[in-house]
């Protein structure tokens, strides 16, 4: 039996798409010739899943883990190609298990989680399903001594890990809501980037009604403006979406409780997605018929 080394597999993998595994096998049967591997994956469409790789997969699921005590949570991003697929059962059950092994691990490293057994799951599941499946992100959220972390997922689309102090399950999970429907840039305000906030500032400057206006009054101006767009854009300064009398640090402090943090995952946020021409697709189609 001919030795695999780990550039063949390499190799493989480059011009195939498939995982380690699965490559490895398909060397050893093919006595470690490649072109005979590859040759022999396409006949028991072993290339399904490479032939799918390409295509941008910007549906899926958010899908969160919160431990018992509140001390940590996880968070993942599984993404298909169709939202038709993100709501098939057998991705809904995949997704679930890729979760429950980052909140086992408590890792945020995508490669090692999904090594081994996962990756061979997602590669059948891909074969079963016909569309490119993968996991794109993980995080993990760890609550300091006397806070917990809160989650909340909407429609299986957007998820929220939030991190209140003092606070109570109910609490955070209300707030996670919060950040889901309003989706705050910050937590707090001291929290705004410098980039953000000179941006900000050279965006009011450039407002008309500032034209000509003494340096002292502009600066006051400028000043009004950027506390107005720091409430906006801050979760604790933002009205709270289930009392809009009170703001969230307020709700957050009613409850016995302080907002530390947040993060937030939206199915396919900055995934630029293909636009397709199906009439060109189709006229290109019956000019090669």
């Amino acid at each position: 039996m001919a030795a695999i080394s780990a550039s063949q597999v390499k190799e493989l993998r480059e011009r195939t798409g498939l995982g380690m595994m699965e490559c490895k096998k398909a060397l050893t049967e093919a006595g470690g010739d490649i072109e005979t591997a590859i040759e022999n994956l396409r006949k028991n469409s072993g290339l399904k899943a490479a032939k799918k790789a390409g295509r941008t997969a910007a549906e899926g699921a958010v899908v969160t883990r919160v431990a018992e005590d509140g001390r940590y949570g996880v968070m993942v991003e599984v993404n298909s190609e169709t939202d038709f697929v993100a709501r098939d059962d057998n991705f809904k059950a995949f997704a679930d298990r890729v979760a429950d092994a980052f909140f086992a691990a408590k890792s945020e490293d995508v490669a090692a989680v999904m090594e081994g057994e996962l990756e061979s799951a997602r590669e059948q599941l891909v074969q079963k399903i016909g569309e490119n499946i993968g996991v794109r992100r993980s995080v993990v959220v760890e609550a300091p001594e006397g806070a917990r972390v809160g989650e909340y997922v909407h429609g299986g689309r957007i998820g929220v890990l939030t991190v209140l102090k003092g606070a109570t399950a109910e609490a955070a999970k209300d707030v996670a809501m919060h950040v889901a429907a309003i989706n705050p840039a910050v937590a707090r305000p001291e929290d705004m980037p410098q980039d953000k906030l000179d941006a900000e500032k050279a965006i009011i400057l450039a407002q008309p009604d500032m034209a000509g206006k003494p340096e002292q009054i502009a600066e006051k101006m400028v000043q009004g403006r950027l506390k107005k767009y720091l409430a906006e854009n801050s979760l604790t300064e933002q009205p709270f979406v289930k009392d809009p009398n009170q703001s969230v640090a307020e709700f957050a402090k009613a409850a016995g409780g302080e907002v530390l943090g947040f993060t937030r995952f939206e199915v396919g946020e900055g995934i630029e997605k293909e636009e397709v021409d199906f009439a060109q697709e189709v006229m290109e189609q019956a000019k090669r018929s």
